[in-house]
């Protein structure tokens, strides 16, 4: 069985592995990056709590003695059910079977203005960008001719009070109270103010509402400025305006309010859904395939229990991937006679850190829940365990353990030769990394020249 598997987040990549070296199988995995990226720990990278290199791991790595698995480093242009092949720009495949785990990216709701000048986080190098750009920030502080334009380079905006929200926020609040002081002894810090924006009443909305209280408690004693019931109308790069008439001046935007999910070109329409999502069945098949299938943000399976979707998160992904793994070794894929059992996903819980010894856990659908120490030692211990590689374990838990006795890190970095610090410039081209073979060719063309 040929099964080409699209995208190398949580599900694909566990679909990957429960499949390999199973003889019957011809697995390709294709995917934009040649790495899989965990994605709960972006904030820290993005806060110099974490190198970009500790929640990242090479494919190959993964399927180094693997018989069955290949990679292709690839971007999907379209997809042809007809012919059942996938066009890529490295090329067309061939499938028998097609898995799209291709995950969400980031919904800016077709604003201009906001897609331009604000900083999403759905990559390592979205991370590394927002990185960036707040130390830059502080930089340009340092020399501003103003006091208006000091306090708008110290003005941090977040939308979107999600867990991704949330954790950046108190991250940044916590940077505010241990660490940028110390670098910038210049600066007075009580300018620098961190504003939390989000649209409903409560963050954390789809956890318990005991949960988006304390979150709400801890995130205001760290000093993070809550602005609830509250939507962004745009940004210019130095301006907030939002739909009561509001303004805030800002340096920075980091937009977190919303996901849509990748779909591929090629697809029936109509399966498209609210969020940019695919509606699947009970086995995790688009409805009007026979042969491709979806897991993970992109899929849509409605639930007695989740009757708006589930819920998108890893554990359902993860879930979903072993799911069709069993599926497809019982060979369920088009077969005669009884149908498979249809996928049940089990809700084991949601947690959310805030800050040092602050974080929420809800358990068993919220019957069971508790805050402050326990709760981020839990935090700590289960994404600790979801990371790949026992290397990248051992360096994130001994950052974590020299972050926690020093309360500091030495991650605030800015690379000159990557970096364009002039705002505007910044903001007209986002690929502020560039490989270092694409500097070499540079530098070699230079000399050529000369």
């Amino acid at each position: 069985m040929k099964v080409i598997i699209a995208g190398a987040g949580f599900g694909g990549l566990t679909l990957c592995r429960k499949l390999n070296n199973k003889k019957g199988f011809d697995i390709l995995l294709i995917d934009r990056f040649n790495y899989h990226q965990f994605q709960p720990l972006f904030y820290q990278v993005a806060t110099s709590g974490l190198d970009a290199s500790n929640i990242s791991f090479p494919l190959r790595k993964v399927f180094q003695k693997s018989k069955n698995v290949r990679i292709r480093i690839a971007e999907i242009k379209k997809i042809l059910p007809e012919k059942n092949l996938v066009l890529t720009n490295a090329g067309e495949f061939d499938y028998d079977v097609l898995v799209l785990a291709l995950g969400a990216g980031t919904n800016f709701y077709n604003n201009q203005d906001i897609s331009e000048n604000s900083f999403p986080m759905k990559s390592t190098v979205e991370a590394l960008q927002i990185r960036h750009r707040l130390i830059q920030n502080f930089e340009d502080a340092l020399t501003a001719n103003d006091k208006e334009e000091l306090q708008r380079l110290m003005n941090i905006v977040v939308v979107g009070g999600g867990p991704t929200g949330v954790e950046l926020s108190g991250a940044m609040a916590e940077m505010k109270k241990y660490v940028l002081p110390n670098d910038y002894p210049e600066l007075d810090f009580s300018m620098m103010h961190i504003y939390l924006v989000e649209g409903t009443e409560h963050v954390l909305g789809t956890m318990s509402k005991r949960s988006s209280n304390q979150a709400k408690e801890y995130l205001e004693k760290l000093g993070v400025k809550l602005l609830l019931e509250k939507l962004v109308e745009d940004y210019n790069g130095m301006k907030v305006t939002f739909r009561d008439g509001d303004f805030l001046d800002a340096g920075i935007l980091i937009w977190a309010a919303g996901i849509k999910g990748n779909i591929p070109a090629g697809l029936d329409k109509s399966l498209i859904v609210s969020g940019a999502r695919l509606s699947v069945d009970g086995t995790c098949r688009l409805l009007t395939y026979n042969n491709i299938y979806c897991i993970g943000d992109l899929a849509y399976l409605e639930t007695p229990e989740f009757p708006k979707g589930l819920p998108q998160v890893a554990p359902v992904a993860i879930q979903q991937a072993r799911y069709l793994a069993k599926l497809f070794k019982k060979k369920g894929i088009g077969a005669q006679g009884t149908p498979p059992p249809e996928f049940r996903y089990k809700d084991k819980g949601s947690m959310a850190t805030v800050g040092r010894n602050l974080a929420v856990v809800d358990l068993f659908k919220s019957k069971i829940h508790f805050g402050g120490f326990l709760a981020w030692m839990a935090w700590m211990s289960l994404h600790l365990m979801m990371i790949l590689g026992i290397k990248n374990r051992f360096f994130v838990f001994s950052n974590w353990l020299y972050k926690y006795f020093t309360y500091d890190q030495n991650l605030r970095l800015i690379f000159k030769e990557f970096y364009k610090p002039a705002q505007k410039d910044f903001h007209k081209n986002k690929s502020v990394i560039e490989t270092g073979a694409t500097i070499l060719d540079k530098k070699i063309s230079e000399s050529h020249s000369l």
